[in-house]
């Protein structure tokens, strides 16, 4: 089973809709939306089963260009 999660990214100013486009073309999310507040963008994505989830946002988001910090939350159980 797949685990999902959520992760806010604050992007360098001037530079959140290239880093949306970016991570669109990666394919690598089930939702993006831009966002008010200390981070830019909210997405939702699931890391595939048996992935390291650390490693998996490091090696598929974090290398994107304009990303200057992000928070991950992991979830448990959907209702």
């Amino acid at each position: 089973m797949t685990t999902c999660v959520f992760i806010q990214i604050r992007c360098k100013p001037g530079t959140t809709y290239k880093v949306a486009e970016r991570i669109a073309l990666r394919e690598i999310h089930s939702e993006l939306y831009s966002t008010s507040g200390e981070y830019d963008l909210l997405m939702k994505a699931y890391v595939p089963t048996g992935d390291d989830v650390g490693k998996y946002i490091n090696d598929n988001l974090l290398d994107i260009d304009g990303i200057e910090r992000s928070l991950t939350t992991m979830t448990f159980k959907v209702f």
